[in-house]
């Protein structure tokens, strides 16, 4: 059991944020990336429990990373904690046949049948935040077919799904500024969508997510991780700003954000002890504002989304 006393004693990496009500640290960790451990469970378990003994209390996960296993990760590692950590899954897609890649889940009944199966593998009653991911927006897949489904309708789903206690709050991702204001009256708790230093296109959100007391919590926040797309740590201006300030070009980029805007969550993802600890640290990097405006004069890099598509098939 968690020793609330002592988890208030803790720092908290990047200082504090707010996500569903409740007080978080800014810098949290995305468990995408711990499919990479699956032939070293134990190891998964102890990265996870040391982000939690460093401050970490914001993790975010779904079934569909690892197919499940990712989730039974995390409730091996947080069991035990209470509610201590903020856990954040999402639905809106699930595992391709074959066990290749993601498939739209958009209808309001796979909805629930996913947040069903995330409360089983995560082992708790009820998640704390659930971000429907929307087809909407981004480098990802989009619905075709009867996967189009209108946003009231998941929304509906979504607030019988909280009503009934399955989860605390609603978050959304991968979602159009038109889709966020016809939401907000649904209550919504987060919006995750891919943005970066070199990729700004979402400013406005951010901002109306700032008035909205919503917090921003980007993907892709170094820029896409796809190759020949837009990265942050590629800019000749982060490079500088590494080396004058003694960080890496991807603490710049994450430090960046979290001066950006005071409702920024990060959730960085990574395997490695070492590149957590890397990550947490980014609170401690203070950018001066000579260098932040030379950062901030860096262009959102354009992509091509239909050259991109078809390059992945």
């Amino acid at each position: 059991m968690t020793d609330d006393t002592t988890t208030l004693r803790r720092p908290r990496p990047g200082g504090v944020g707010r996500l569903a009500g409740r007080e978080v640290a800014r810098i949290g960790i995305g468990a995408m990336q711990l499919e990479r451990l699956r032939d070293d469970r134990a190891a998964a378990i102890a990265l996870v429990r040391r982000a939690i003994e460093l401050g970490v209390d914001h993790v975010d996960t779904a079934e569909f990373y690892g197919g499940g296993y990712v989730n039974h990760v995390l409730g091996e590692a947080l069991a035990g904690a209470d509610d201590a950590v903020q856990v954040v899954s999402k639905v809106g897609a699930e595992v391709g046949h074959g066990g290749r890649g993601l498939r739209p889940a958009q209808r309001p009944e796979q909805l629930r049948a996913s947040v069903e199966d995330n409360l089983r593998s995560l082992g708790l009653e009820s998640i704390p935040v659930v971000n429907l991911r929307r087809m909407d927006a981004g480098l990802g897949i989009r619905a075709e077919g009867d996967q189009v489904v209108g946003l009231d309708d998941q929304l509906a789903t979504m607030v019988t799904l909280r009503h009934e206690g399955l989860i605390g709050a609603i978050g959304l991702s991968s979602v159009t500024i038109d889709g966020l204001r016809r939401a907000l009256p649904a209550g919504i708790a987060c919006v995750q969508n891919a943005y970066s230093l070199v990729a700004r296109d979402d400013e406005d959100m951010l901002a109306l997510c700032r008035e909205e007391g919503v917090a921003w919590v980007p993907y892709f926040p170094l820029g896409s991780g796809f190759a020949g797309l837009p990265k942050v740590t590629d800019e000749p201006a982060v490079i500088a700003a590494a080396e004058a300030l003694g960080a890496t070009p991807s603490q710049i980029g994450l430090a960046w954000l979290l001066q950006h805007a005071p409702n920024v969550l990060l959730i960085p993802g990574t395997a490695n002890a070492e590149h957590l600890e890397a990550n947490l640290a980014v609170g401690s990097v203070a950018i001066d504002p000579q260098t932040a405006a030379r950062l901030d004069a860096i262009p959102t890099r354009e992509v091509d989304l239909a050259a991109f598509r078809a390059r992945r098939g």
